[in-house]
């Protein structure tokens, strides 16, 4: 589908982009070469009044996204997560957009519950309301379940969204296409990839299984959290197009009045707030990466309630342990370390100097200790950062880029409960806390554990593969140097030798 019948739709996107001004902006984020510059005037501009006008009150680029359609508010809100494409002018920009749209009849959301439980709404649900909320994707009703009399959220992808994103998915799939064509040099930027990340994104909000998959991993993570609570998962009600959760009662958390009038500690609430989702991020690797105060809601208990879990962040252990590092070498004010801790990940190359790296770094963090406390920002500090690892040679690592754009929406969140806070020393404790179990001495007999069970695993099959790799040894032309072959074939059998001296010792104290 990737052909030329797409290029219809780019000619109207470069029309909407050049009448609501924002082409210029666009072109200068991205830094766009000249060849590029000219074909998109090109086929913008001659073109210009078939372009969509939009609302004239908003930024130019939010404005032309918005009147495209759902997937390029969509492509926007994806975008606005990699400041290192965009940069941070643009992608401050582009986090506002709002993708709020008309609601589609109830009729049709209770034809979509029918064709995906294989029941009439009417008989699952003794009530269904009309939309509470109605987003690019999908919409929310409130129900009450016939069976149980429980009050539920049912969430109902809009008919035909599927379609509509696939198609626009493969207009942009083109316009990559013709970019690098164009220009090779905007090749750097990796349009391919950023249009896969961003097809990866949309296909898995347009499966609802999968967002209520998240939903029930992040509610398993955090069943222990004081103060926190998730609407359960109600998965005989949820299918592909359909997801039922239980209804989650609270006040808005940017609605600083409702909480005051409820008797809630605004300032507790937001040190809160921003040690959950740092236990989230160190603890699990799996957070909310979409943690803006229209998804958190505050209960009458004062507890905090997640909604909303289409875009979730992951982010493996050995980078956990990197980023914690790093996050307590700032907060200790040792730079050194942090510069070591990045050449010991090979996130800079081993022939860039330590040292000057560790300059740099000291450049960065000295004058955002210097701020008053209610001026430090760690997602400005993990946007510096990262400005300063890309000029040493740091290839962009995605995650990140996520997590310190969440940081940023986090510590927005957490300042509008409270604009005093002081943000480190409210994210010291977690830090610390992960830094003793995850890297101090419990965390090296914890991996010792763990490489045992696998090793223990290989245990009946050591004789065979100690006997192989001597066999492979063996049958291999020697090198000029004899010693060197002999050096190798010991070594394979004392390395296999002691691991199986290993694996036995282990199977006999366990």
């Amino acid at each position: 589908m990737r052909g030329p019948h797409n290029i219809w739709r780019l000619i109207r996107t470069g029309a909407t982009l050049e009448r609501t001004g924002a082409m210029g902006v666009v072109l200068d984020a991205f830094d766009a070469p000249r060849p590029l510059r000219i074909a998109a005037r090109v086929m913008g501009w001659p073109f210009k009044w078939l372009g969509y006008e939009g609302d004239p009150t908003m930024p130019p680029a939010t404005r032309a996204l918005s009147a495209l359609g759902p997937a390029y508010i969509k492509f926007g809100q994806v975008l606005s997560t990699r400041p290192d494409l965009v940069g941070d002018d643009l992608a401050l920009q582009l986090r506002v957009l709002q993708d709020k749209l008309p609601p589609f009849p109830v009729a049709e959301a209770k034809a979509m519950v029918e064709q995906e439980l294989g029941q009439p709404a009417d008989t699952i649900y003794d009530s269904f309301s009309d939309p509470v909320a109605a987003a690019s994707i999908a919409q929310v009703h409130k129900a009450t379940l016939a069976e149980t009399g429980e009050v539920v959220a049912v969430k109902v992808l809009r008919p035909g969204i599927e379609r509509a994103f696939r198609k626009d998915i493969d207009a942009f799939w083109l316009a990559a296409t013709l970019i690098e064509w164009i220009s090779p040099g905007f090749r750097r930027l990796r349009p391919m990839d950023v249009i896969a990340h961003f097809e990866g994104v949309v296909m898995g909000e347009l499966d609802l299984r999968l967002e209520a998959a998240a939903a029930s991993e992040y509610a398993a993570n955090t069943k222990d959290d004081a103060g926190f609570t998730l609407p359960a998962v109600k998965w005989d009600y949820s299918a592909r197009r359909v997801m039922t959760l239980g209804w989650a009662e609270g006040v808005p958390m940017g609605d600083n009045a409702a909480i005051d009038a409820a008797g809630h500690d605004r300032v507790e609430m937001s040190e809160r707030v921003l040690q959950l989702f740092l236990n989230h991020a160190l603890r699990d690797g799996f957070f909310h990466a979409d943690m803006h105060q229209g998804n958190l809601k505050v209960g009458a208990n004062g507890d905090i309630i997640a909604l909303d879990f289409g875009i979730m962040g992951h982010i493996d252990e050995y980078t956990r342990r990197v980023y914690a590092e790093i996050l307590f070498g700032f907060i200790r004010r040792d730079y050194k370390r942090v510069a070591e801790v990045h050449f010991e990940a090979g996130y800079v190359p081993a022939d860039r100097d330590v040292d000057e790296f560790a300059r740099a770094l000291r450049a960065v963090g000295e004058p955002i200790f210097g701020m008053d406390a209610t001026r430090i920002s760690m997602g400005r500090l993990l946007s510096y950062l990262f400005e300063v690892t890309e000029r040493f040679g740091m290839e962009t690592r995605t995650e990140l880029i996520l997590l310190q754009r969440t940081m940023v929406v986090v510590e927005g969140v957490a300042r509008s409960l409270n604009p005093r806070m002081n943000i480190w020393n409210v994210a010291k404790p977690v830090v610390e806390d992960y830094i003793k179990k995850s890297i101090g001495p419990r965390a090296v007999l914890s991996d010792l554990n763990k490489t045992a069970m696998v090793l223990a695993r290989f245990g009946p099959r050591l004789p065979r593969l100690v006997e192989a790799a001597l066999v492979r040894q063996a049958q291999e032309p020697p090198p000029a140097d004899r010693s060197v072959w002999l050096g190798r074939l010991v070594c394979a059998g004392c390395g296999l030798g002691v691991g199986a001296v290993l694996v036995l010792g282990l199977q006999l104290l366990l």
